[in-house]
């Protein structure tokens, strides 16, 4: 399966493409960040950030998008230029029926290191192990994209079947 990893930002979105299913060797396939200018107005940038999804889905044509789920932060413009930035990849992929996933960062953390409470180092650390880099992926952003990628890999199919199960379940207590 091929997962695009998205870290969603205004200014630095990283982006990153993972090919691979729970329990064999993953690869990467690409990674990246998507860039605005912090001067340009607001829509412009989304624009931008549109433009970049779209090249990034139509080049390396994923199965699933895996988006960091937009938490609360003190500051509310960068949570709202974050949460902007996430709508786009989100409807990007839905534009062409993809199925989208949204992981928290500690739920990827916890994925990729073990500890719920590791650092961009530590995360950054194991990407480049899981994937056998030579280097860690630079800025950041694009290594947390790639921990997205990795962590919807690992996780979706169980979080898929828990869903499902879940609907049955409400499906079975409206027909009784």
């Amino acid at each position: 399966m091929r997962v695009l990893g998205v870290d969603p930002g205004l200014t630095r979105c990283g982006i990153g493409v993972v090919d691979g299913v729970a329990g064999r060797r993953l690869s990467m396939g690409a990674v990246g960040v998507i860039r605005t200018p912090a001067e340009a107005e607001t829509a412009e940038r989304l624009v931008l950030v549109e433009r970049g999804m779209e090249e990034w889905l139509d080049t390396h044509r994923p199965e699933a998008v895996a988006v960091e789920r937009v938490f609360s932060q003190h500051n509310v413009r960068t949570v709202m230029g974050t949460a902007q930035a996430s709508a786009v990849a989100m409807l990007c992929a839905a534009r062409r029926g993809l199925p989208v996933a949204l992981h928290t960062p500690s739920e990827v953390k916890a994925a990729i290191t073990g500890s719920g409470r590791a650092d961009k180092a530590q995360v950054a650390t194991m990407v480049t192990r899981l994937l056998r880099l030579d280097a860690p992926p630079k800025p950041a952003d694009a290594a947390d994209a790639l921990a997205l990628a990795i962590c919807h890999l690992w996780r979706g199919p169980s979080q898929n079947r828990l869903q499902q199960a879940v609907a049955a379940q409400r499906l079975k207590g409206t027909t009784r």
